[in-house]
């Protein structure tokens, strides 16, 4: 058992899109990745958190208004819903979600 300083992990991401895995408590990952540009349409079959860590992007749903968050705030896509975040420029995201969960979806 060790801290995890989220600066330090988000300094050594290699890239966009290559999420990171910082913890596993009960039934849920903590994982960390940067964003930048748009990562392609999907959904999942379990709800995901997402809690911008830095930066500001925004997460398109399908058929609904896009969600727009900046450092500190979260969203929970609910089940099922197509999604996509879209960053303008790098930010970091925290996503809470199962073990499990496909970047990609399902």
């Amino acid at each position: 058992m060790s801290t995890i300083s989220i600066p330090d992990v988000s300094a050594e991401l290699p890239g966009p899109w290559q999420p990171r895995e910082l913890a596993v408590a009960n039934d849920a990952v903590v994982r960390l990745a940067r964003l930048h540009g748009e990562f392609p349409w999907h959904h999942h079959d379990e709800d995901e958190l997402f809690l911008c860590w830095d930066g500001t992007f925004r997460l398109e749903l399908r058929g609904r208004d896009a969600v727009t968050l900046r450092r500190g705030e979260l969203f929970v896509v609910p089940r099922g819903l197509e999604h996509r975040p879209v960053a303008d420029e790098p930010a970091h995201a925290l996503m809470i979600e199962r073990p499990e969960t496909e970047q990609y979806g399902n």
